[in-house]
């Protein structure tokens, strides 16, 4: 039996966050492992339960979605969160990523997509939707910065732009025909030359300076 992913809802409509759950607790692989209305009780049931997902709204009450992912991410790195939200404008979208939000779904989503996304999700990937991520890259643009990082070989490139299609290790290894070795050294190449400590914030800098496009999507 694989590993069971533990989810804890944050979403303060009492409806929709009970209904996610039924959702989810009928699939196998999936356990839900508590409930939050606000932000700071997020923050503490991540502290407690130390779940692996974090499904986060956006606009709960006392700390946002925003603002709670970045104390999560920043307090309890071995948690994911994946903000599920009803906005899908590039300000959200990109206040979300920058926060270290792991990924970004809309509540529009087709159930069957969802379980299927959290099954499948792994700490090394970046879920976001290619209409999600070209907003996320259009937001990120209006304040890119002037100074460059270190230049990526072609190889790192490649790297890159897998990685901002939400590609894991194993999956960039097969695209790339190496090894998960290698392409854990090209990452932390990468991390060092962009000055960055993981993948989420390797996607947000490459964005920022242009090494992310549509068309590498």
């Amino acid at each position: 039996m694989g590993k069971i992913v533990t989810v804890l809802l944050a979403d303060d409509q009492t409806l929709f966050r009970e209904g996610l759950k039924d959702l989810l607790e009928d699939e196998k692989g999936i356990k839900v492992v508590g409930e939050a209305k606000t932000g700071p009780e997020a923050i503490d049931l991540v502290r407690r339960l130390k779940p692996d997902v974090v499904l986060m709204d956006i606009k709960i009450p006392e700390m946002d979605g925003i603002s709670a992912t970045k104390v999560i991410r920043e307090k309890f790195p071995q948690t994911n969160v994946i903000i599920l939200s009803s906005y899908e404008d590039e300000a959200h979208i990109t206040e979300a990523v920058s926060a270290g939000a792991n990924g970004y779904l809309s509540k529009m989503l087709p159930a069957s997509e969802l379980v299927n996304a959290l099954k499948t999700f792994t700490s090394e990937s970046v879920m976001i939707p290619q209409p999600i991520m070209n907003k996320l890259i259009n937001g990120l643009r209006q304040g890119t910065s002037k100074d460059s990082p270190e230049a990526l070989t072609n190889t790192e490139m490649k790297v890159m732009a897998l990685l901002g299609r939400g590609k894991s290790n194993k999956e960039i290894a097969q695209e790339l025909k190496c090894s998960v070795k290698t392409v854990k050294n090209h990452l932390n190449s990468i991390f060092n030359k962009l000055g960055v400590t993981n993948r989420t914030e390797a996607v947000v800098k490459a964005i920022e300076k242009g090494l992310i496009s549509p068309e590498n999507q």
